[in-house]
Formats: C-alpha cells, sequence, structure tokens
C-alpha cells in the first residue's frame, strides 16, 4: 500500500512528534508498505522518511523544483517524482497515495488536508485522510469541524473523508480496515 503523509517540515518542534513519527515510518517499512511525501529534507518529512528507509522500506519523494534547487531534497528518497510547485505536489501526492496521513503540521499540512477532503465530498475520488491525533494536537481542529457541522456548514458527515487515530494502533488499524479507492 502507498501511504502519503503530510506533516511539519520544521525541526523546532515537540520531540515526542519525531518519536511518534519515527514509530510510524518503522511500521510503514516493517510491513511491505511505501511512504509518499513530500520529500523535504527538514522536520517530521525527514524523519518519517529515514524511519521507512531504514526499515526496508520504499519512499517516493514528490518534489517541487524549488525544494531541489534550495538543497532541502531528502536523501532518502528511492523514487523522485519532480513537479513545479505545491497544487502539482498535492495531485501527484493524492494520485500516488491509497490513503492518507496528517501529522501534526502548519498551514501547508492544512492545506493538504482540506484539498483531499473537499476533492473526495465532490466525488473526486474516495480517498481518505487521517488525523494522527499525536497528544491531541489536531484536538482544536477536530472540535472546528465539529462545530462547522453543528451549524449546518458540512454537508453530510465529514468523518467520511477526515478520520482520526489517536494512537499508533488506531492508526494502523484505521488505515488496514478502511481504505478506500
Amino acid at each position: 500500500m502507498n501511504i502519503g503523509i503530510f506533516c511539519s517540515a520544521n525541526s523546532q518542534i515537540d520531540a515526542d512528534f519525531f518519536a511518534a513519527t519515527e514509530a510510524l515510518g518503522r511500521w510503514i517499512g516493517e510491513n511491505g508498505h511505501q511512504l509518499v511525501f513530500g520529500g523535504c529534507n527538514l522536520g517530521l518529512m525527514e524523519c518519517v522518511a529515514r524511519a521507512v528507509h531504514e526499515s526496508g522500506g520504499r519512499c517516493i519523494g514528490v518534489v517541487p523544483s524549488i525544494i531541489e534547487e534550495t538543497g532541502r531534497k531528502s536523501d532518502y528518497v528511492d523514487v523522485c517524482i519532480p513537479c513545479d510547485n505545491l497544487s502539482d505536489r498535492k495531485d501527484l501526492l493524492l494520485a500516488h497515495s491509497d490513503v492518507i496521513v496528517a501529522l501534526p503540521g502548519g498551514i501547508g499540512t492544512l492545506d493538504e488536508v482540506f484539498t483531499v477532503a473537499a476533492a473526495a465530498t465532490i466525488g473526486y475520488h474516495r480517498k481518505r485522510v487521517v488525523l494522527y491525533n499525536m497528544k491531541g494536537f489536531w484536538g482544536p481542529l477536530i472540535a472546528l469541524l465539529d462545530d462547522l457541522d453543528g451549524r449546518g456548514m458540512i454537508r453530510g458527515d465529514w468523518h467520511e473523508q477526515i478520520g482520526v487515530a489517536n494512537t499508533l494502533e488506531e492508526l494502523c488499524a484505521t488505515i488496514k480496515g478502511k481504505v478506500k479507492k
């Protein structure tokens, strides 16, 4: 299975996020899955790629030209899919992933999560993005989604497009049992 990861490219974040990301990367590699990620050598992106690679897995990096030009491409990219910009990157990450997991991240990660979810609500695909809620990181976003739902702003059940997993065990079970094509 190709598991897409959206996450932070910042290194100055909670060390527990790195430990949980490394454990996820090991699980991906040890279980014969492939990582599909943004190809950057910073933050959680580099952490998950290194863990997958060191566990015998393969890493597919969707790398915007600006990342390559500035020397920020991960050395753990086994297959490089070049792209021009972030819009292309999102399209290619989605196309090459069976399921997508959002680790802690910022504006870029939020953009990716909602691009995938919005496209699914319209019917462009049936893939799901799963929020890996490490240490409650996604709690405020989940509360916002529930509030929007309560106000009638979300058509249908947002859980159909966005899953939530609070532990690695929940995440792995969700990935194995809830993949939508």
